[in-house]
């Protein structure tokens, strides 16, 4: 599996060193499409060794609509730090050699956004 940036200016690898509490990682996938029933296989094993990791909180796969390969995990860690443990294991290693050749991961933290009358904090 290929990592690509979503933004270019802050890598994921950077994202992973702050420790200031909950956070979201989003994940999009693109798999092509002969991939797509392999690709679930190989993500929901993930999945279930992510769950067992220390900050774990939840997780949910998305996929796109109208026959799109593209997939969009969404999971929430206690903190980035967490979630770069369990990422620089090396189990977790082994498990993404799994992959489709042709998969491409651009995984991205975040965090909640107060907006006033809109979004809660």
């Amino acid at each position: 599996m290929k990592l690509r940036e979503m933004d270019e200016r802050t890598t994921y690898l950077e994202q992973l060193q702050e420790d200031e509490g909950q956070v979201v990682l989003i994940n999009q996938f693109e798999v092509p499409p002969e991939d797509a029933e392999r690709f679930l296989e190989v993500w929901a094993d993930d999945a279930a060794f992510m769950k067992q990791r220390p900050g774990f909180i939840s997780t949910q796969l998305h996929r796109g609509t109208a026959g799109s390969s593209t997939f969009m995990n969404v999971a929430v860690w206690e903190s980035a730090a967490a979630l770069g443990q369990a990422f620089r294991s090396p189990e977790f290693h082994a498990r993404a050699a799994r992959y489709p050749e042709g998969v491409v991961a651009a995984p991205h933290v975040f965090k909640k956004v107060a907006v006033p009358g809109i979004c809660g904090s």
